[in-house]
């Protein structure tokens, strides 16, 4: 199903009833990546997930994806689908455009849960690595996808995993150029918004890989410290839905049940 927005199409699905989730991809992934959660979720929720700018199925809007805009997208599925009140999932980049969301529409949070995300701003070596990301993209984005995704997984798990790697492969590679680097120009420039941890007046759940090649467990677990945020620590890496199938959905299912 697809909704418009500035003249661009969005695609999204949803699926059972009750209160809503909304689940929101990451970086190279599409609304693909929830199958086995929307699964689990929709038996006792109205599950919403989104094609984020640039991705799945969704449409590219411009050269520059801002994180605001793809919250500002989500929030024209919302609408249309008259949802007011949503709890939040969003794994990794879709982690900072359900930050995005929370400034722009805090009274539209019911509860924000992020997966293998951060809440603060990219460093300036980050950057760096983004400007790096851009020039590999714009020479050979299809060589950059196939070395990209199995390094979101635990060393250890990239043979474990190797069929899943190859389904996420499939999936990114539907991506386009343009969306990739839309993407990448977008979460470079992205706001800090480690504030909203803090100060959100919403329940909050933290997912953190301990073996996360991507981001540092220091470094997350300092953003949540003094907050009342529940996390959920798990063995393994960047991409939980996955590595930790099973631990992840319960912690997810007792995230929304308790709050």
């Amino acid at each position: 199903m697809f909704v418009s927005y500035k003249n661009t199409k969005i695609h999204y699905s949803e699926h059972g009833k009750g209160p809503a989730v909304v689940l929101l991809h990451g970086f190279l992934e599409n609304s693909t990546m929830w199958n086995s959660t929307i699964e689990f979720l929709s038996k006792r929720y109205r599950v919403i997930a989104v094609d984020l700018l640039g991705h799945g199925l969704t449409e590219n809007y411009g050269y520059v994806h801002t994180m605001e805009e793809m919250a500002e997208a989500v929030q024209e599925v919302l609408c249309f689908l008259k949802v007011r009140k949503s709890y939040f999932i969003g794994h990794s980049m879709g982690g900072y455009v359900a930050l995005a969301f929370a400034e722009l529409y805090p009274d539209n949070v019911k509860g924000l849960g992020l997966m293998n995300s951060t809440s603060r701003a990219d460093t300036p070596l980050k950057k760096q690595g983004r400007e790096k990301a851009i020039e590999l993209v714009k020479n050979n984005h299809t060589s950059f996808i196939r070395n990209s995704i199995p390094m979101l997984f635990r060393s250890k798990n990239r043979k474990i995993f190797r069929e899943e790697i190859n389904e996420v492969k499939r999936e990114a590679l539907k991506t386009s150029k343009q969306g990739i680097i839309a993407a990448l120009e977008g979460m470079k420039i992205r706001n800090d918004r480690e504030v909203l941890l803090h100060f959100g007046p919403y329940p909050k759940l933290m997912i953190l890989g301990e073996k996360d090649p991507v981001l540092k467990l220091d470094d997350l677990l300092d953003q949540i410290s003094g907050t009342n945020s529940t996390v959920v620590r798990f063995s393994e890496g960047h991409m939980s839905h996955i590595e930790n199938k099973q631990e992840f959905l319960e912690a997810i299912g007792d995230f929304l049940k308790k709050n």
